[in-house]
C-alpha cells in the first residue's frame, strides 16, 4: 500500500497503481527530485462542514482550536484526486498478466537489486528482528514507490481533505471511505501538531500515503519506527526506517516466520467444487483435508501444511484464471493493500530481485 496500504493500507481500487513515530522530517529524498505540483482547488476555509470538523477534531484530540482551523482552512479540494479515486468502469476485466507487467520489469528489478545491495544490513536485521523475509520488504517498497523514486507529489493535506469531505458519491463504498479518510485526516493533523510541523508541507500520493512504503497517517503513527538509530522516524529519506517499519507492520498483522505465502494448486475436475473454494475469498479458511475434499490438488510441502488455506483466483481477462493456495502470510500481505493481485506482485517482484542479486 503500502502500511503499507497498509497497513495501512491502501487502495480504494483493487487494481489501481500504487500503491504506518516519534519525529519525522516531511521532505523529499536526497537522490530524488520531487516538486510540489501547481494544483489549485477550492479552499476548505469556505466550507462550514470542514470548519465544523476542525472544531470537533480539536476538542476530541485536545488540539489548539485556532491551529486546527487554520490547518483545515489551508486545505484545497482537488478534483483530480476525486477522479483518481473513481473505481474502474463496470465490466472492466481484471487481468493478472497485465497487472504483473506493471511491476515485474527490468527497470524495477534492477532498482530493487541496487536497493538490496545498498541496504543489505538493514534488511538482514529486519528479517532477524521481525521474521519478515527481505524479499517481501523489498517487494513492498518496489511496488509502492520503485524504492523511493515515485513517492507522490500531492500535498497530503489536500488529498486527505478532498477524500474526507468530497469522496466521489458514485463510488459504491462512498460513505465508508469518506469516514476512513476523515479519520486519516484527523490522525495526520494530530501528528503534525504533536511534532510541531507544518501540515501543508508533506507530499504523498493522491490517497494521502507517504514515504517509500506509502504509509497512511494512522499506519505511520502506529507502526513506523526509527530503525537507523538517529532518534527520528523518516520514511521519505531513510531506507532503514522504511525497511524496519514495513517489517514491523507485517509482524503487527500476524506474519509467521518461515511460513510460505502460497503453494501451487491444481484441480480434480471430477470432484471440483470451485464455488465453495472461492466463497471465503482470500481469507484462509480450509484445512488441507477440506481443501482436498472440494477438488483441489496439492503436492509436496503443501500437503503437510498444518494451517488454513484459501483458494486465490487471479483472473486473466479472456484467458483462464490462475490459481494458488494462499496461506495466512499471503493474507497478511493483503492487509497492506486488499488485493490478491497486489500481494502476488509484491511476492514475485521480491523473488525476481533476489534471483537477480549478484553471487
Amino acid at each position: 500500500m503500502t502500511p503499507a496500504l497498509t497497513a495501512a493500507l491502501l487502495a480504494a481500487v483493487a487494481l489501481a497503481l500504487p500503491a504506518t513515530g516519534a519525529l519525522a522530517r516531511p521532505s523529499s529524498p536526497k537522490k530524488v527530485k520531487v516538486q510540489a505540483p501547481a494544483r489549485q482547488g477550492t479552499p476548505y476555509a469556505v466550507r462550514d462542514d470542514a470548519m465544523a470538523f476542525a472544531e470537533q477534531l480539536a476538542e476530541r484530540r485536545g488540539l489548539d482550536p485556532q491551529w486546527t482551523r487554520q490547518a483545515v482552512a489551508r486545505a484545497q479540494r482537488l478534483p483530480v484526486v476525486e477522479r483518481l479515486m473513481q473505481p474502474a468502469p463496470a465490466g472492466t476485466p481484471k487481468n493478472w498478466a497485465v497487472y504483473r507487467s506493471r511491476f515485474i520489469d527490468p527497470i524495477r528489478i534492477q532498482a530493487g537489486v541496487r536497493f538490496w545491495q545498498d541496504n543489505r544490513e538493514a534488511l538482514a536485521r529486519a528479517e532477524r528482528e521481525f521474521g519478515v523475509p527481505a524479499e517481501i520488504v523489498v517487494g513492498i517498497i518496489g511496488v509502492e514507490t520503485i524504492y523511493g523514486q515515485q513517492m507522490g507529489s500531492f500535498r497530503v493535506l489536500d488529498a486527505l481533505a478532498t477524500l474526507a469531505f468530497d469522496f466521489p458519491a458514485a463510488h459504491p463504498r462512498a460513505a465508508e471511505r469518506s469516514e476512513f479518510f476523515r479519520a486519516e485526516l484527523g490522525q495526520f493533523l494530530a501528528w503534525q501538531s504533536r511534532i510541531g510541523a507544518d501540515p501543508a508541507q508533506p507530499l504523498g500520493s493522491y490517497a494521502g500515503a507517504m514515504g517509500m512504503p506509502q504509509f497512511m497517517p494512522s499506519s505511520w503513527v502506529r507502526w513506523a519506527i526509527d530503525f537507523d538509530g538517529d532518534s527520528r522516524v523518516d520514511l521519505w529519506r531513510s531506507p532503514a526506517d522504511a525497511i524496519g517499519s514495513v517489517a514491523n507492520y507485517f509482524r503487527a498483522f500476524g506474519w509467521q516466520p518461515g511460513l510460505p505465502t502460497h503453494y501451487p494448486v491444481a484441480f480434480d475436475v471430477e470432484r471440483l467444487d470451485l464455488d465453495a473454494l472461492l466463497a471465503p475469498d482470500i481469507l484462509p479458511t480450509f484445512s488441507v483435508p477440506s481443501f482436498l475434499a472440494k477438488g483441489a490438488h496439492l503436492d509436496g510441502d503443501a500437503v503437510r501444511h498444518d494451517g488454513p488455506l484459501a483458494l486465490v483466483e487471479l483472473q486473466n481477462g479472456t484467458d483462464p484464471p490462475s490459481y494458488v493456495a494462499g496461506t495466512e502470510n499471503f493474507y497478511v500481505i493483503t492487509r497492506y493493500n486488499q488485493s490478491s493481485y497486489y500481494a502476488m506482485a509484491v511476492i514475485e517482484l521480491g523473488r525476481e530481485v533476489k534471483a537477480a542479486l549478484p553471487p
